[in-house]
């Protein structure tokens, strides 16, 4: 089988989950001995730099005809079997897509975020959940400037959509969409893509480490501090915590912000920056608990995978795909979202009761042998692969 694979990298000065999933995908194919045809570009090569480079990148992201033609000469050349996207915004656009359709190549989609449905892409709003747009038109997105808080990059990716959704790139050009969770999906289909083309393929965890002894006596945070994450939560439901120390994996704006509360409150948190992997690894394979506490809707969180392949419990805020990863009482365990003393006590129920703790370490280390390993996703994903490819011809064969 040979698979085109398609990514438009993000910047590299804002790394996202999504450009470590496509690699982690891409290893997955190669090393299965499936053919790879990659086609990757770089948010980084953007010239952005005067008024008229902002307006060629705006229309280019809504329909871009040398991407047509690059995909065009490239399916000519390599004759993929399938083509699979991931990011597409904005060097690719849904141009590529028909240069797939002309071509004879069906067109699977991951869906990492919320962009087909919502400017922002996370259906977020001030660091709350936002889904005034869903269902309707996008005009709530431009009067509160969603995208970079600017009415004209808001606008371009109004147009993208709007433009998109006028001749049915979304509905009749990609033959499979995958989301990350059920949640999601649910969204997507609330937003207007068509249900019967939606697939659930969560993300998979590639080197998987043994699982850790637990024997730390500590909780830990791995994540960016930023107002979306919840940290200010975390810490506020920590002035009820004694007795077990919080360790926080990341950076972000809020940094300076909390340690300085750490300090006013004598909190016994410690903010360790960012570390490799391998250190994060031995963090949370030693730490009793791991805490998601979340208040914005989250795609499927690496840190989980990475967590329950430690055999770590993770305490996540009941909302949007965590209610749906994180499954309470086995893998970890539920608190409100933006309740500090709901999360205070679900800590301290869990770290009360030693045998429910280590029964939860059991049941997410087992949650992910039987979810979330390499062997399973790859499963899955040629399944995909090859139902859409025999579908596919099948419609054609039939006209």
């Amino acid at each position: 089988m040979k698979v085109l694979l398609a990514h438009d990298y993000y910047r590299s000065g804002a790394p996202s989950g999504e450009d470590i999933v496509f690699r982690n995908e891409q290893a997955l194919l190669d090393s299965n001995g499936v053919e790879v045809i990659r086609y990757e570009c770089f948010n980084d090569d953007i010239d952005v730099s005067t008024l008229g480079d902002r307006l060629r990148v705006a229309l280019e992201g809504a329909w871009s005809k040398r991407t047509y033609r690059h995909f065009f000469e490239l399916i000519r050349r390599k004759r993929p079997d399938v083509a699979h996207f991931h990011n597409t915004f904005p060097l690719i656009s849904p141009s590529a897509y028909a240069a797939c359709r002309d071509n004879g190549v069906p067109v699977i989609q991951t869906l990492h975020n919320y962009r087909l449905i919502c400017a922002s892409a996370i259906l977020q709003r001030d660091g709350h959940p936002c889904e005034d747009c869903v269902g309707t038109s996008l005009m709530p997105a431009l009067w509160h400037r969603c995208y970079r808080n600017s009415l004209m990059a808001t606008g371009a990716l109004v147009w993208m959509l709007y433009r998109n959704r006028s001749r049915g790139s979304y509905q009749n050009l990609v033959n499979q969409y995958i989301a990350l969770t059920h949640f999601a999906a649910g969204r997507l289909i609330a937003g207007g893509l068509p249900k019967e083309r939606i697939a659930v393929k969560p993300n998979f965890l590639p080197d998987a480490p043994e699982a850790g002894r637990g024997d730390g006596g500590y909780a830990v945070y791995v994540g960016r501090l930023s107002e979306e994450k919840g940290v200010r939560n975390l810490l506020a439901a920590w002035k009820h915590v004694s007795g077990q120390t919080l360790k926080i994996l990341g950076d972000g704006p809020l940094r300076e912000e909390l340690e300085k509360q750490s300090r006013q409150y004598s909190l016994s948190v410690e903010f360790l920056g960012m570390r490799t992997r391998q250190e994060v690894m031995n963090i949370v394979g030693r730490a009793e608990l791991q805490i998601i506490p979340s208040e914005s809707y989250e795609g499927f969180p690496m840190v989980v995978l990475e967590a329950y392949a430690c055999g770590t419990p993770v305490v996540a805020a009941r909302i949007g795909s965590l209610e749906e990863i994180v499954e309470d009482g086995k893998t970890g365990l539920l608190f409100e979202a933006r309740n500090a003393l709901d999360l205070a006590e679900k800590v301290k129920n869990i770290r009360s009761d030693r045998r429910r703790l280590g029964a939860l370490r059991q049941g997410a280390r087992a949650c992910f042998e039987k979810n979330y390993t390499a062997d399973h996703n790859y499963a899955i994903l040629m399944k995909l692969y090859n139902d859409v490819i025999d579908d596919f011809k099948g419609s054609t064969n039939s006209q």
